[in-house]
């Protein structure tokens, strides 16, 4: 039997076990990486959300979720944004001076664009989630009523900028959430871009 050693075979097979061992500990390494990242759940309770709204008509209403909640996203008709200061003296909080939205949404509109509202769909008053009602005063709530949001739970009315009628249960307008767009027709929702 010869004692010749096979340089070239024992590079080789030094090398390839170096290679498996870099692969095992990199098919180690992988799992354990992604243990530290948050869950696909974790990332949706808190993170923004990117939402298109180019497929969304006048009248019409989208809502998504974020952190949770129904946010309600509708694209308003020049009208209904020509009726809203007539509705002021039958609001609690016309000029939205309660902190319920951020600073650029602090006017008539209670919008960035003011054809485009986004808001959390749930009623300040117990948290029940109204119903979109844009049609113009039908006979179960009452002649004032110009197309907005309905809480059959306890009777809360707020109209098309998530303002709270006068005399309802709910205290306070319909919050706006932190909002950007990204462009004309992607907005994010959770993310203002540090907007004061």
């Amino acid at each position: 039997m010869s004692n010749e050693v096979n340089h070239k075979r024992r590079r080789m097979l030094t090398a390839a076990t170096a290679g498996l061992g870099a692969v095992g500990a990199g098919a180690m390494l992988v799992p354990f990486g992604m243990s530290l990242a948050p869950s696909e759940r974790a990332r949706a309770a808190g993170a923004p959300v990117e939402v298109d709204i180019s497929l969304l008509e006048e009248g019409q209403q989208l809502t998504v979720e974020w952190r949770g909640k129904p946010v309600w996203i509708v694209r308003r008709p020049q009208a209904v944004l020509d009726g809203l200061a007539s509705l002021d003296s039958k609001l609690a909080d016309p000029d939205s001076i309660l902190d319920q939205q951020p600073e650029y949404a602090q006017n008539p509109t209670r919008a960035i664009k003011p054809e485009i509202s986004v808001l959390v769909g749930i009623c300040t008053h117990l948290g029940c989630s109204p119903k979109y009602r844009p049609e113009l005063a039908p006979a179960d709530l009452g002649a004032e009523w110009q197309g907005g949001y309905f809480c059959a739970c306890h009777g809360s009315r707020f109209d098309l900028a998530g303002r709270v009628y006068k005399s309802v249960p709910a205290p306070t307008n319909l919050v706006v959430p932190p909002y950007q767009y990204l462009s004309d027709t992607v907005l994010v929702i959770g993310d203002d871009g540090g907007a004061a």
